[in-house]
């Protein structure tokens, strides 16, 4: 199956639009984990038990196991995602951007020697830093359009040139995602759920790539807004899908025993949101 299909079923099957974001961060660990990072396994596949029957995607952060030298910890946590929910697919957060052969390492090391199904991209260096990913048949790649923090405006909310109606950065980006870049139908883009003025512009330019949305949750990001500004669908059928992602939120419902239980929870609470918030875009 390739990403897209995995994304489709898993919507289907679980019901959900919801992305459990996998932010381990040790300090914030429950009592009998706090500040030890030999335990970001246990806390992140406690997590991914909890709520495996609740998403549409989970998305591992690589900066938050690479900064505590658990590379190895994420390795064997995509194994466990694999066995315990095959059917959900895995978005390496990594934000890559480089070119050349040094892409195709990223790539290899996303798709080879983690096993994601999809990697979010840094588009900014061009299409030769998003092509190697493509190579890798049946793989998602989703370019950082619209984000959702503040100094996305610095860059991303600019016009390409002071002409009358030219399309601000983000748009092209979208057009570009939309059309000349997406060889295979393999990419996706990241839009903020913190503007959702914007993720309406972005689905007009892109109708049908799926839409990877981060900040519903702790960043504040609203979920009814969210889904009406960036799902599309017929007949109560899926054409353009969205992934829309909560980290903290959910990972630190609760700093007792009961963490896990906690986080099934708040996903619950999250997803039944989402999928009514679908019904009435």
């Amino acid at each position: 199956m390739t990403f897209l299909d995995m994304l489709r079923a898993a919507e289907r099957q679980n019901g959900s639009m919801l992305c459990v974001g996998l932010d381990p961060e040790p300090a914030k660990f429950p009592a009998g984990m706090r500040g030890d990072p030999s335990k970001i396994y246990d806390f992140c596949a406690a997590i991914v038990d909890a709520t495996a029957d609740l998403v549409i995607a989970f998305k591992p952060q690589i900066a938050y196991f690479a900064a505590h030298r658990a590379e190895d910890q994420l390795e064997r946590l995509m194994g466990h995602m694999r066995r315990v929910a095959p059917q959900v697919p895995i978005i390496l957060d990594a934000k890559r951007g480089d070119i050349g052969s040094t892409a195709e390492q990223y790539a290899k090391e996303a798709f080879e020697r983690y096993g994601a199904d999809a990697v979010t991209l840094s588009p900014f260096m061009g299409f030769d830093s998003v092509q190697p990913y493509l190579k890798y048949q049946g793989k998602g790649a989703f370019l950082l359009c619209r984000t959702s923090n503040p100094g996305g405006d610095d860059l991303q909310n600019q016009r390409l040139s002071s002409v009358p109606g030219e399309p601000l950065l983000y748009e092209h980006i979208a057009r570009l995602a939309q059309g000349p870049w997406n060889l295979n139908g393999q990419l996706g883009l990241v839009v903020g759920a913190t503007y959702p003025v914007e993720i309406e512009r972005v689905r007009a330019v892109a109708p049908t790539v799926p839409l990877l949305i981060p900040g519903v949750g702790a960043q504040g990001g609203d979920a009814v807004a969210t889904v009406k500004a960036g799902w599309r669908g017929v007949d109560g059928e899926t054409a353009a899908p969205i992934i829309v992602n909560s980290s903290r939120a959910i990972l630190y419902a609760s700093s007792g025993e009961d963490f896990a239980h906690a986080a099934r929870r708040e996903a619950i609470k999250t997803r039944d949101a989402l999928q009514a918030a679908r019904q009435q875009a």
